[in-house]
């Protein structure tokens, strides 16, 4: 339409020579309205001037008359003209053509309408006769399905009642008869019918309780039947339990989780089965022992122990290992039951304590233990080997009364006081089997104590023996042998450090102690220096035996302090007797009170062992003493065992006359020197010349 309606434009333009000229003057010029007032031809051109290619409506038009393929001509130019417009008219009629079909259609679809309202006012006339004919009914009908939905709630309701209130026949079959299994079904049911106990008490809430009562009650009931059909069933179980067998069910763990909510049944239960694995691990005992079961068959894979172990200790020790194993496996294969489900036995017991009758109308102030299943565990091994354990107990109890040797009685105490500490350990220290031991290690331990005191009666009449060598009597030799055993014995025993030595002490006060005082009964018939030097023997070796171990310091020390005080009076025998031997002895009782002072330098020659006579007779003596002086000393030591302690005995006593000899060799120069300055006509004889011999001489003769 664009390019039709800018093509007369352009075929109407006539050539630019038939345009005529304008009157107006350059120097008038014309505004725009004037000239398309004054020329609307000129405006036209204007308009077609102003036409720029780059419109696109313009480049339609152009577009068009090319493929027309028309030349530019008045004839051509006429012509196109007449034909668009021709082409127009026929456009525009055919448009109205379309128009009248259209309205046409529009006439026949007014006619249908009408026809529509006229059908629909028919209808609508119809239907509220309808209505008003099915009015009741609808009424009636509406009620019929609010009932029906009603109903159809209710059913709804008593269905989800029934299903989680009430047990089926088949469940409460299931639940309660004996012939039914305990499986999976089971357990789901019993929680089924525990959930339902537990929420009848929201329907206890209500008003009338009857529903909620009858419910309980009978739900009770079932779970009551279910208890007893689930400990008869445990029970049956039990017998056939193989408790070697590592993969244990888990049916009965679970059973037993379970039947801890009713703990009086729980404790029924485990009672039972401790009594059969009693039996069970007393006829195996039995056929350990002897190789034969309580009803006299034969069991060839076994080795008795009676027949295997070739002495005491051997089979004592072989008894324990056994009853140590059988504990250990006990428990191992327990620990499935106890240890592995016990927090959730735990909270069984727990609940169930809290659900009985008896809980209810207890005293609130009465304490109430919770369930350690380690403990039970514990409780539970104990009771299933107690049967064993009686036995071991009689078997021991015959090797310990009829055993007459000392060193055996007290590795048996040791022997039972090391599986007394690892059953403590693995069960605990009030449980039988434990106490079972403590009792058979004091009966050895006073077994040991009654033959050791055996042994000292039948050394009464040695005691009063004396060896001619000073050495160690035979008694306490065999003493200190069957000491050392005992030490040794005792030092692989699991005492704890911080009580060994004190455990120790009274083994001491049996073993060694009534010796020391046979050794020291001996020394008191003997004459110095020969008794210290026997008890020195005696102390010295008991000391060397004991300072090997860590849990007889206390004793060595003891002992050691003996030594040192005995020693002394050596050293004191010896100081005696190089003064008696060397003739100095009444010098130095006179000199030796005496100090260095003027009046008591005085006084020396006034002294009877300073005269002449005396002191001469002194230093000759001393000459003829002092070149065999330390030998002789130290032959007198020759019978103590310790040669290092009897030179040090001997240097004590020679360091100790040495300074009394230089406290004699001082007096004597200060009485020299005081002569001297006294009066000089007066003949008076050196001391030092009588007695010329100086305290380094002794020193170097001595040493």
């Amino acid at each position: 339409m664009t390019s039709n309606s800018a093509l007369p434009q352009l075929t109407s333009l006539p050539s630019f020579k038939d345009v005529p000229q304008s009157p107006q003057t350059p120097a008038t010029p014309a505004t725009p309205g004037t000239l398309r007032t004054l020329n609307p031809f000129s405006s036209k051109v204007t308009a077609v001037l102003s036409t720029s290619f780059a419109d696109a409506d313009f480049r339609d038009a152009l577009s068009l008359l090319d493929d027309r393929g028309l030349v530019n001509a008045p004839d051509t130019r006429r012509q196109l003209r007449l034909d668009l417009q021709k082409e127009l008219i026929d456009s525009n009629g055919d448009i109205i053509n379309q128009f009248g079909k259209v309205a046409e259609q529009l006439r026949r679809i007014g006619n249908t309408i009408g026809k529509l309202n006229a059908s629909f006012t028919d209808m609508k006339t119809q239907i509220a006769a309808a209505n008003a004919a099915t009015d009741p009914v609808i009424t009636e009908a509406s009620s019929l399905i609010a009932q029906k939905s009603e109903i159809e709630t209710k059913q709804q309701l008593l269905k989800s009642f029934n299903h989680h209130f009430v047990l089926s026949e088949d469940e409460v079959a299931v639940l309660t008869l004996t012939s039914e299994p305990v499986d999976e079904s089971f357990f789901s049911i019993l929680s089924k019918a525990k959930k339902i106990t537990k929420d009848c008490e929201l329907l206890l809430g209500f008003e009338d309780q009857t529903l909620g009562l009858e419910i309980m009650e009978q739900t009770s009931k079932n779970l009551n039947l279910a208890f007893q059909k689930l400990y008869r069933w445990i029970q049956r179980e039990f017998k056939t339990l193989n408790l070697e067998n590592p993969q244990i069910g888990s049916s009965i763990r679970h059973a037993l989780r379970v039947l801890a909510e009713r703990p009086s049944l729980f404790q029924s239960c485990l009672a039972f089965f401790a009594e059969a694995r009693e039996h069970i691990l007393s006829d195996a005992f039995h056929t350990a022992l002897t190789g034969a079961s309580p009803s006299g068959a034969e069991d060839p894979s076994v080795k008795p122990i009676e027949l295997v172990a070739h002495d005491v200790l051997r089979y004592v020790g072989d008894m324990l290992a056994w009853i140590h194993s059988a504990a250990v496996g006990e428990r191992e294969a327990l620990e499935v039951f106890f240890v592995s489900e016990g927090g959730e036995i735990a909270k069984g017991i727990q609940e169930g304590r809290e659900n009985e009758v008896w809980r209810l109308v207890a005293d609130e102030s009465e304490e109430v233990v919770d369930f350690d299943p380690v403990a039970a565990l514990n409780e539970l091994v104990d009771r299933d080997m107690s049967g064993a354990a009686r036995i071991l107990r009689q078997r021991v109890e015959q090797v310990v009364q009829t055993n007459e040797e000392t060193i055996l009685a007290y590795k048996l105490a040791n022997l039972l006081n090391f599986y007394r500490e690892t059953f403590s350990r693995l069960l605990t220290s009030k449980s039988v089997l434990v106490e079972a031991l403590r009792n058979l290690e004091s009966e050895a331990m006073r077994q040991f104590r009654s033959l050791m005191r055996d042994h000292i009666a039948t050394l009464q009449g040695e005691f009063q023996h004396t060896p001619a060598d000073l050495g160690l009597p035979e008694f306490l030799h065999d003493a200190l042998d069957q000491l050392s055993a005992i030490m040794k014995t005792y030092d692989t025993s699991l005492t704890s450090s911080s009580n060994r030595e004190a455990d120790f002490q009274p083994i001491l006060s049996e073993a060694l102690d009534p010796f020391i005082d046979g050794c020291q009964n001996v020394g008191k018939g003997l004459d110095s220096p020969n008794d210290s030097i026997f008890l020195i023997n005696c102390y010295a070796t008991t000391m060397d035996n004991l300072s090997r171990f860590d849990f007889t310091q206390s004793k060595a020390s003891e002992l050691q302090s003996k030594v040192d005080t005995e020693a002394r009076k050596l050293a004191q025998s010896q100081y005696m007797f190089l003064r008696t031997e060397s003739g100095l002895d009444g010098l130095m009782d006179a000199l030796l009170p005496l100090k260095s002072t003027s009046d008591d330098v005085a006084r020396v020659r006034e002294l009877q062992a300073i005269q002449p006579p005396a002191l001469t007779q002194a230093s000759q003596a001393l000459d003829d003493f002092l070149p065999s002086a330390l030998m002789d000393a130290m032959e007198n030591l020759k019978r103590l065992l310790d040669a290092r302690l009897a030179a040090e005995i001997t240097e004590e006593a020679v360091e100790r006359f040495c300074t009394d000899f230089e406290h004699v060799e001082e007096m004597l120069i200060l009485a020299d020197e005081l002569a001297e300055r006294g009066d000089a006509d007066e003949e008076t004889p050196s001391l030092r010349a009588l007695f010329p011999r100086t305290s380094g001489e002794i020193r170097v003769l001595l040493s």
